[in-house]
């Protein structure tokens, strides 16, 4: 019998968190022609905020010659599109990519900015069908808009799934996701078995970035925005009217998910019609009195984590169950663990029985993102870890975290090539 993706001495691996995008003037021809002459002004004058869009390594993010290779060398079989440079039309701000717009004239600049990068995954996807999957970026603002565009991304095949970014609190211009407007939204996604994704970042609120702790408080609050959408569903009663829809939190750890459902699950009974409590019961409603299951039932059924995982995340994969858990590189961010992936996975995973570790690795991606394994696999038994070099443990590495390795000035991505402090220093 011919090996299988599930039988091979190597592992196939698919990175649900990549990162990539057009370089600025190459979005021109994605746009409509009467805009033209409006971008090349904005592109004149717009600077980028990120340092790793303007140096010599930005071209990972179009470069596809390129990028395939540093995926091969770093044992990657496929990737998750997420963007990463900055579409038409969006300001100059440390949080571009995570403020959703204000008003309708920048909507719709921004909203063509936003399809002229949909259309540009199209071509990029093309280069390497087998191995790449878009995803299909919508602003919450208009929901016809976005269901018509979603309705074309699904006649792509190159797209897995729907980016939609969450919604900062009290945006004055966006109604919050638990909002009944987005119902069309999700019967949509569930119609076409499009799988919904959110990254970090998204849902961030706007707060002023002249103080000494602005960058800070920013990055390190990123995933906690975003983290408040999954209990919006669940309240709202997404889950129960739709048992099929998946929901991907990305690059947001994992961690976080099993305190939120225990807050969850002790507060909803008690917050039910039929449960008669004076205190808890005046915040309930008609959503939660439709709810037929635990939140966390909802959680473990729909929803699902993508990020740069660690040995600590053992407790989740019994929590969730290894088929809820993907992996991701974060390449080409320099935080991420590429070039060091086969390291990355072995730190992480080489405790959990090779079974589970294919899930996290390939399966899961592949039903989620629409991916064909029986074609990534003679792929992965090139260039991916082999099974017998993932379960062999790294040590006491002094890690804790991907973050803990973002040493700078380097040349991107050391996560586990860069020692750990020696004990007792610092």
């Amino acid at each position: 019998m011919a090996d299988t993706w599930d039988t091979i001495d190597r592992y196939v691996v698919i990175s649900t968190d990549t990162h990539a995008g057009a370089d600025l003037y190459d979005y021109k021809p994605y746009l409509p022609a009467a805009l033209h002459e409006d971008f090349e002004a904005w592109a004149k004058t717009y600077v980028s905020p990120f340092d790793d869009l303007v140096i010599a390594t930005a071209q990972r993010n179009w470069d596809h010659d390129l990028r395939m290779s540093e995926m091969d060398a770093d044992g990657v079989a496929a990737e998750v599109l997420l963007p990463n440079t900055v579409p038409p039309f969006f300001p100059t701000t440390p949080n571009i990519t995570i403020t959703l717009p204000r008003t309708r004239a920048e909507f719709e600049k921004r909203w063509a900015g936003v399809q002229a990068h949909n259309r540009w995954q199209v071509d990029f996807c093309s280069l390497a069908p087998t191995r790449r999957r878009g995803l299909i970026q919508v602003f919450p603002n208009d929901v016809d808009l976005a269901l018509d565009e979603i309705r074309w991304g699904a006649e792509h095949g190159c797209f897995g799934g729907v980016l939609v970014p969450a919604v900062s609190p009290g945006d004055p211009s966006v109604a919050p996701l638990f909002h009944t407007r987005y119902e069309p939204l999700w019967a949509l996604c569930t119609e076409l078995d499009l799988t919904v994704v959110q990254h970090a970042g998204a849902g961030s609120p706007v707060m002023p970035m002249d103080q000494p702790a602005s960058n800070a408080v920013l990055v390190t609050e990123m995933a906690m925005w975003a983290q408040r959408t999954v209990a919006h569903l669940i309240l709202a009663g997404v889950f129960e009217r739709h048992p099929e829809l998946r929901f991907v939190a990305t690059e947001q750890g994992t961690l976080w998910l099993q305190g939120q459902m225990m807050m969850l699950d002790a507060m909803v009974p008690s917050m039910k019609s039929e449960a008669g409590n004076r205190t808890y019961g005046m915040f309930g409603g008609s959503s939660i009195d439709e709810l037929t299951m635990a939140p966390s039932d909802y959680a473990k059924r729909n929803c699902y984590l993508a990020s740069e995982l660690t040995p600590f995340e053992s407790s989740m994969i019994a929590y969730l169950g290894p088929e809820h858990l993907m992996w991701g590189s974060d390449y080409p961010h320099e935080e991420g663990f590429a070039p060091h992936s086969r390291q990355a996975i072995q730190w992480a995973l080489h405790d959990q029985p090779e079974e589970d570790c294919r899930k996290i690795l390939a399966g899961n991606a592949a039903r989620l993102y629409r991916f064909d394994l029986a074609a990534l696999t003679p792929v992965a038994a090139e260039i991916g870890p082999t099974v017998d070099q993932v379960h062999k443990p790294l040590g006491d590495t002094g890690y804790t975290a991907p973050a803990a390795f973002a040493y700078r000035p380097f040349e991107g991505g050391l996560a586990l090539k860069r020692l750990a402090p020696l004990r007792g220093e610092g």
